[in-house]
């Protein structure tokens, strides 16, 4: 049987990692509340997340036989802490400055959802980050690259510039593992 591969995204970074793959899809974007609960952890949020995305769009396009829904979230965290999206300037200056010079994680999840069920799978990435000077980071903000970003950077952007070095999948980095991906997908008979 041929499936329907739906990606629950509007991420344009997702889509090409899934047009990499070689991976047939249409695009159905969802909008949930990505808010912490109490005591979550950033595994087990991230997880959540990408649960819900599917659930989401499950129910907005409807689960068939013949559909796969994929879903994906990216969060970073930083001693055990999550790490948001800047809400401003002064904001993302706070989280740059917070990752200058340390390594964090970035977590990214993906669960597929079919008719037979679904999976979810977290895979952490370490990213070590150079130090940088105040003025970089202004100058970096007015880029407006950081606005909509986890942990106020991009990695495939003009961010990746600050990046030393990474410890696992630069993939899940950008928001979409790779070599995961296709094995999820493969468990359930979706291949290219």
């Amino acid at each position: 049987m041929t499936r329907t591969v739906i990606l629950a995204s509007a991420s344009p970074r997702r889509t090409a990692l899934l047009n990499q793959l070689g991976i047939a899809h249409s695009v159905a974007p969802v909008d949930i509340d990505e808010s912490r609960l109490a005591d979550e952890t950033p595994l087990a949020q991230v997880a959540r997340l990408a649960r819900e995305k599917a659930q989401a769009s499950a129910a907005k396009v409807g689960l068939t036989a013949s559909t796969v829904i994929l879903a994906s979230d990216t969060l970073i965290s930083f001693n055990g802490k999550s790490v948001g999206k800047p809400i401003d300037r002064n904001d993302a200056h706070r989280i740059l400055s917070m990752l200058s010079g340390n390594t964090h994680e970035v977590h990214t999840s993906i669960c597929v959802m079919s008719t037979q069920g679904q999976k979810t799978q977290v895979i952490t990435t370490q990213v070590e980050f150079a130090s940088l000077t105040p003025a970089q980071i202004d100058a970096y903000w007015d880029t407006g690259e950081p606005v909509d970003k986890a942990g106020s950077y991009a990695i495939q952007g003009i961010g990746g510039q600050f990046v030393v070095a990474i410890k696992g999948s630069a993939s899940a980095v950008v928001g979409l593992p790779l070599f995961e991906t296709r094995e999820l997908l493969n468990e359930i008979g979706v291949t290219s």
